[in-house]
């Protein structure tokens, strides 16, 4: 049985990993590798001396997405700046002219798929100043979500789907919600009230296409670039099929315990409306994508212990989950 590598120790060999892989562009040898995140993903900022340039590294984790499915999300980010002027993420070709790369490192026991990007200048909003922010990405979604209702899927598109079954139910891609970090029988009780009362509304709901389709579904500050008046959305590892609101919920990840988020959701809602109808049915929905999203992090967390975002959230975020699960079984219930 092979001994699981250390935190430190994975972060090394993913670091030579991603060293090798500049070798495979049109770069300096004497281009570095300075690691920017490791979620599902290790993500590299590469800079070379010799040019002066910037890019973007990413390598996938292993099982996450197939390499027809990180093609797919590199398609969808085309036609957003294609069809629609979004800026999003640019994929750069290989010396081989491909997109994908596939990383075989002696170190590690798995290949890889990479993806270099062109760097995009710009800065995450300020959790002190996120009106303005949430009513410009309220725009941008809206026009991302018009953009999936019109666009012919390509043959072999695949992504994700993210539904109450693959959310919370019974095939759940991130873990069960109910193995979170600090669940106790109490805790379990109010949030699975909550889990079974979403289930309920969101099949009342419904998945007609004007309601459901492809989403960024991970939406949230840390995935977007301010910059002057553009609003860029990066990091579309998540986008797959789920509610066009459910970018609502992802938009306030992390957040959602602020005294200031129904604020927040007004400003989003606002700048919707002035790209996209909004009906009042939807409006009234918005608090089920919300605490969805909440209760799928509890499974997130647990299910990625190891990452520093979920060390830093812990047992505190399944204990305030039940808070807000008690306010939405008692508005909703």
């Amino acid at each position: 049985m092979d001994t699981p590598l250390s935190h430190d120790d994975l972060l090394a060999r993913l670091g030579r990993l991603a060293h090798q892989a500049i070798g495979l562009y049109d770069l300096s040898p004497r281009s570095t590798a300075t690691m920017i995140n490791l979620s599902e993903n290790a993500t590299y900022r590469i800079d070379d001396p010799e040019s002066g340039g910037k890019a973007i590294l990413r390598i996938h984790r292993v099982g996450y997405h197939s390499y027809a499915a990180i093609n797919s999300e590199l398609q969808w980010m085309a036609a957003l700046r294609r069809d629609a002027g979004m800026e999003t993420p640019e994929a750069i070709p290989a010396r081989d002219g491909t997109v994908i790369q596939t990383l075989v490192g002696r170190e590690l026991k798995d290949p890889r798929h990479a993806v270099m990007s062109k760097f995009m200048a710009g800065r995450e909003p300020q959790e002190d100043e996120l009106l303005a922010p949430f009513e410009r990405l309220g725009e941008v979604s809206a026009r991302m979500h018009a953009h999936a209702k019109i666009w012919q899927l390509p043959p072999g598109f695949t992504r994700h789907t993210w539904d109450y079954e693959t959310s919370l139910g019974s095939r759940p891609i991130w873990g069960r919600w109910q193995d979170g970090i600090g669940m106790t029988l109490a805790r379990e009780k109010v949030l699975g009230r909550m889990s079974a009362l979403i289930g309920q509304r969101l099949q009342r709901y419904g998945k007609a296409r004007e309601r459901f389709g492809l989403t960024h579904a991970d939406i949230r500050l840390a995935n977007l670039l301010i910059e002057g008046t553009h609003t860029k959305v990066i990091d579309f590892d998540d986008c797959g099929f789920s509610w066009y609101f459910y970018d609502l919920g992802t938009a306030l990840s992390f957040i959602e315990h602020r005294p200031d988020v129904p604020a927040l959701v007004d400003a989003w809602v606002r700048g919707y409306r002035r790209v996209a109808p909004l009906a009042a049915a939807e409006e009234a929905e918005l608090p089920t994508f919300i605490m969805l999203r909440r209760l799928l992090l509890v499974a997130w967390i647990g299910s990625h212990a190891e990452t520093d975002l979920a060390k830093s959230l812990g047992e505190p975020y399944t204990e305030g989950s039940c808070g807000l699960a008690e306010a939405y079984l008692s508005k909703f219930g």
